[in-house]
């Protein structure tokens, strides 16, 4: 059997009589649009994060881009992010009308180098946007101080990063709006696609209940643009809620998961995740290093493993991104990093003896490597 970086066939075997009573409690209800799970969701979610709004989307792209412009951000304005992070953050913020700005990630984390940032900002700077990659969270006070000193706002991307922790603060409480996916892969995934926002601004949270309803407060009559159909599905909602209660032993069966790694290759060559402090990591991928990281990916090939790469092309290498004017060479370390990382398989319910078959292969190959 081919062992995957992620499978929920497992996860869904465990839990099938949850999910479907889910499915079954949505289409008795009579509602299927923007009606109760959705609503319920909406608040435990907000609940769980100790914020005041939620407002449920379609997808993670939808909700940075509406995020954004629920912020204020638009054609003209910047915003300054990170190019080693997946293609949608990006792609939000250009459908925007705004241009996104790069600086360089941190060598060890692959976090934002918030050394860089200030450098970064020029007049047309709108929103800073900090994505909390691979499931640890952005140093937010330095960025929250810079912020304030330039009038900028910030959006935290944590589509990777549902339930982690810095200093005690569940990521996506730290700015003034963040915005979080639901596909199935995440941490806390749905059977399908969908996405929300938070928010302890009552303005963003109105603006972005409108947004994602064509700009309508009222059925038919629209009252701001630009308006979308971006609405958080009914039956992926009520999934989400019974998800949501899982939430924490999600965690602790990745952290679990971690320390295996951890103890299986802790005195191997590969490079393992370093934990920024402060951090509380919940391992929504697990990445690691190595200089010869093809070769090694096409060996585990020959043992039935399939891996992943997050990510093989920074955004600002990609040819939809060339406008930017960004050259090779302008984030060395973000390209640096891209030849090197890959991720092995990381789920809540990824067995022990497929974890033990991925680990004894590695270090299988990298014996052979040398």
């Amino acid at each position: 059997m081919t062992t995957r970086v992620w499978d929920y066939l497992s996860e869904y075997e465990n839990e099938r009589d949850d999910v479907l009573d889910a499915v079954d409690t949505v289409f008795r209800s009579g509602r299927l649009v923007l009606a109760g799970s959705v609503r319920s969701f909406e608040e435990e979610f907000a609940a769980y994060h100790g914020l005041p709004h939620c407002v449920g989307v379609d997808n993670g792209t939808n909700a940075i881009k509406l995020g954004l412009q629920a912020a204020g951000v638009g054609p003209g304005d910047e915003v300054v992010t990170v190019s080693n992070t997946a293609a949608p953050t990006v792609v939000a913020i250009d459908g925007t009308g705004a241009t996104p700005v790069f600086v360089d990630v941190a060598p060890d984390t692959y976090l934002m180098d918030l050394s860089q940032v200030e450098a970064a900002i020029t007049p047309r700077t709108k929103c800073l946007l900090p994505v909390h990659l691979y499931g640890q969270c952005v140093d937010m006070d330095p960025l929250k101080a810079l912020a304030e000193r330039h009038g900028l706002v910030i959006l935290e991307d944590c589509a990777q990063s549902h339930g982690a922790h810095r200093n005690g603060r569940i990521a996506g409480s730290m700015g003034d709006v963040a915005a979080f996916s639901f596909y199935p892969t995440k941490v806390l995934g749905a059977y399908g696609d969908g996405g929300a926002t938070v928010t302890a601004d009552d303005e963003i949270a109105a603006n972005l209940r409108r947004l994602r309803y064509y700009g309508m407060e009222e059925r038919y009559y629209v009252v701001q643009t630009p308006g979308h159909n971006s609405r958080l599905d009914e039956v992926q909602a009520e999934i989400l809620r019974r998800k949501l209660r899982r939430l924490d032993g999600y965690i602790e069966a990745r952290r679990e998961v971690a320390r295996r790694y951890a103890e299986g290759l802790g005195d191997t060559e590969l490079v393992l995740p370093a934990i920024a402090p402060g951090n509380d990591h919940v391992y929504y991928v697990y990445v690691v290093r190595h200089p010869r990281r093809d070769a090694i990916i096409e060996a585990l090939r020959g043992y039935d493993i399939e891996l992943n790469i997050s990510y093989p092309w920074p955004v600002h290498t990609m040819t939809g991104f060339a406008h930017l004017g960004y050259g090779k060479g302008s984030l060395p370390v973000t390209e640096q990093a891209a030849g090197e990382i890959f991720s092995l398989p990381m789920y809540s319910s990824l067995p022990a003896d497929l974890q033990d078959k991925v680990i004894d292969a590695i270090r299988q190959v990298l014996g052979n490597l040398t």
